[in-house]
């Protein structure tokens, strides 16, 4: 049973009087365990994918769904729901919350999804274990290196067990020697966990470990 389906995805953006062609015509399946890549020059569409996908946006015309059920002319208040219990998001520049510490911030879609306290707590030092930074979990993020940030927004990510994991160049601000760790930390997981990924990058080591390449070129796959 495919995960997601994309069904002929065109996406035109206005900007003034021009109109841009962002995404024309992507048809794509994605089964549940995958750890697949989205690569393609800078503006050729690869985070207009990752974002209608992820309900952040909404196509012109064609089709996403996710389990079976079409997502993709959802109103606003159901895309909120989809995207706080069944999708993880990993950002390139962690976007954690400065004035919560590592469990805080952790913790938060577990709030949000208004899970008890106990429940909470399980979650999240089950996760900071797994991502190797449960020692630091009072620590604020000011307090760590970028590559024990980018290992939190992954924790935060996967602690409501989410169907989806979308990372939109999720190694684009590390080092070489942080990003392998990452990287390596995201195989694991989605080894383990069966947890899928979708990943947008320019990144050759991560090109590498994939499972899966989809090449995007003016708004189309070319492979």
């Amino acid at each position: 049973m495919a995960l997601v389906q994309i069904k002929n995805l065109k996406k035109v953006y206005t900007l003034g009087k021009r109109q841009v062609q962002a995404l024309r015509g992507v048809d794509m399946i994605l089964e549940k365990g995958e750890f697949t890549v989205v690569i393609g020059p800078s503006g050729s569409g690869k985070t207009t994918l990752l974002n209608m996908v992820g309900c952040l946006d909404s196509p012109t015309s064609g089709e996403v769904y996710l389990q079976e059920g079409m997502i993709s002319q959802l109103p606003p208040k159901q895309l909120a729901r989809i995207r706080r219990d069944k999708i993880g998001f990993i950002f390139q520049f962690f976007n954690l919350i400065p004035v919560f510490n590592i469990f805080e911030n952790v913790e938060y879609p577990l709030i949000l999804q208004r899970h008890c306290k106990k429940e909470r707590k399980y979650r999240v030092r089950l996760l900071l274990e797994q991502v190797g930074l449960l020692e630091y979990c009072k620590h604020r993020p000011n307090e760590l290196s970028g590559g024990q940030q980018q290992r939190v927004a992954i924790a935060r990510a996967l602690v409501t067990n989410p169907l989806l994991v979308l990372a939109d160049e999720p190694t684009g601000n590390l080092d070489s020697q942080n990003a392998q760790e990452i990287i390596q930390l995201m195989k694991d997981l989605n080894r383990q966990n069966s947890t899928t990924f979708i990943f947008s990058t320019h990144d050759t080591r991560l090109i590498s470990r994939a499972s899966r390449c989809v090449e995007l070129r003016d708004g189309q796959i070319v492979n």
